[in-house]
C-alpha cells in the first residue's frame, strides 16, 4: 500500500463505511496491550490503570510507554506479532463489504507495523490503514502518528473526517474506539467499548465475532 493509498483514499461508496479497531478487534487479545505490557512492564503497571480510568490521555500514556521502549526492540516487536489470532468471520465481512463496494477503514491506536505483521496477505484487503508509526533509528523509539488528536495519537473522529458518508459504521471493543463510536451512525461493541457506551446511554449493537458483524449489516443493508 503506497503512502498516497493512506493519506488520499477515495471510498467506492459515499453512502456507507466501516470504520474498525484492530488490537482486540480485529485480534482476539489485546496485541499492542500485551506488547506494551511486555517491553515495559514497570511503566505499564503504573500509566494503564490511569489511562483506563481516563485519568490520563490516551496520547499521554501511549507515547510515555512507546518512547520508554528501546529502539533495539523493534525486531523483537515484529516477532511478537507473528501468529496473533485474529476473530473469525472477518474475510467473510471483507467479501460482503467488498460486494457492496463499501469501504473497510483500519483504525488502530497501535502500531502499523503490528497491524500489518498479524494481518499477512489480509492487509490488502483493508482500503485504508491508520495507526501509530514509530521511527527506531536513535536509542529509543520516537512516535509519528499523522492523525494526533488532544487526547489521541491516532484521532478516530479526525480520521472518519477523512470518509464522509451517509452511514459512519463503527466496530470497537475498547477505550481507544470511544470517541469514534460517539461519532458514528452504528455502532459495534464488546468488551470495555459497551462499558463505556452504556454510561454515555449511546445505543450500540453487542457482537462477538466478525459473522455476528455481518449478519447484522446483511439484515440491516437488504
Amino acid at each position: 500500500m503506497t503512502d498516497d493509498q493512506q493519506k488520499s483514499p477515495t471510498p467506492n461508496n459515499h453512502k456507507r463505511v466501516v470504520f474498525c479497531d484492530f488490537d482486540g478487534t480485529i485480534t482476539v487479545e489485546e496485541t499492542f496491550v500485551a506488547m506494551l505490557k511486555h517491553f515495559a512492564p514497570e511503566l505499564s503497571s503504573q500509566l494503564m490503570p490511569e489511562i483506563y480510568a481516563r485519568r490520563l490521555s490516551l496520547r499521554s500514556g501511549v507515547r510515555q510507554l512507546l518512547e520508554s521502549i528501546p529502539s533495539e526492540c523493534y525486531g523483537e516487536i515484529v516477532e511478537f506479532s507473528r501468529g496473533k489470532l485474529m476473530r473469525p468471520g472477518l474475510v467473510e465481512l471483507l467479501d460482503f463489504l467488498d460486494e457492496r463496494k463499501v469501504d473497510f477503514a483500519i483504525i488502530s491506536g497501535g502500531l502499523r507495523i503490528m497491524v500489518e505483521t498479524v494481518m499477512g496477505d489480509l492487509v490488502n484487503r483493508a482500503s485504508v490503514i491508520y495507526a501509530v508509526d514509530v521511527d527506531a533509528s536513535g536509542p529509543r523509539l520516537q512516535v509519528n502518528s499523522e492523525f494526533e488528536g488532544d487526547t489521541e495519537l491516532v484521532s478516530k473522529v479526525r480520521v472518519m473526517g477523512q470518509h464522509p458518508a451517509e452511514e459512519q459504521v463503527a466496530i470497537g471493543d475498547s477505550l481507544t474506539d470511544f470517541n469514534m463510536a460517539l461519532q458514528a451512525s452504528s455502532v459495534f461493541a464488546r468488551d470495555r467499548l459497551a462499558e463505556y457506551l452504556d454510561e454515555q446511554q449511546k445505543p450500540y449493537t453487542k457482537w462477538d465475532n466478525f459473522f455476528d458483524v455481518l449478519e447484522s449489516l446483511s439484515q440491516k443493508w437488504n
